[in-house]
């Protein structure tokens, strides 16, 4: 059965959207944290020239991101800093305008994926896809869209009955959003768009029981 398009949005310059993806077979997609790591370290070497990253949610089996696609002269103004042999075919086919920002956004999302599952399967001794294929990716209006697309990532933990507060659930960019330390995210976007930190909880904490209710259920 075709996916329906909705799922599969073109990335488009300044455009969010909510990107998950899960294994097939409901396999797990981590055994550690140092698969956590891992994957978070490969998600910021092939995507961060691209995007800019509001949240963030690993589970068992799938993950959550919610991403802003940067200027097209940022993306190109990054590509040229780098070494011409270190980039992709697909990535040298963009510079040229060759391909669209969509079409490299989603293969740098496959180099992505294909890297951790090779790095993956190498550990443990696994053979074949990881990933389900086609990743989703639903366009997301910077309304009330955009402050359900968040908190739906947080509390994804608390869905799927992994923790009873998603508070306190490690594996998410809840805790990074609230601190003082250096991040990627775009911590301040975030912050100004609820309001204030207070705010932020508050607002995360009156909509959460949504979910049980389906309300804001996105397929996954």
């Amino acid at each position: 059965m075709p996916i329906p398009g909705k799922y599969l949005a073109d990335f488009e310059e300044y455009g969010i959207y909510h990107v998950y993806n899960r294994t097939n077979n409901n396999e797990k997609l981590f055994l550690s944290d140092k698969n956590r790591y891992f994957f978070l370290k490969k998600y910021a070497q092939f995507l961060s020239c691209f995007l800019d990253t509001y949240c963030w949610c690993l589970l068992p089996n799938h993950f959550h991101l919610l991403v802003r696609v940067k200027p097209v002269d940022k993306i190109i103004s990054a590509l040229e800093i780098k070494e011409y042999k270190e980039l992709s075919l697909t990535e040298k086919k963009f510079i040229d305008r060759q391909v669209t920002t969509s079409e490299m956004i989603e293969q740098s999302f496959k180099r992505f994926f294909q890297c951790y599952a090779l790095s993956f399967n190498k550990e443990n001794n696994r053979k074949g896809n990881l990933f389900y294929k086609p990743f989703k990716r639903i366009e997301v209006n910077k309304d009330t869209q955009l402050t359900q697309a968040i908190i739906y990532i947080h509390a994804n933990p608390l869905k799927h009955k992994l923790v009873k507060d998603f508070t306190q659930y490690q594996w998410s960019s809840w805790q990074s959003i609230l601190s003082g330390s250096p991040t990627q995210l775009l911590r301040s976007e975030i912050i100004e768009w609820f309001g204030s930190k207070s705010l932020f909880i508050k607002t995360h904490q009156e909509m959460v029981s949504f979910y049980y209710e389906g309300d804001l259920a996105i397929e996954e």
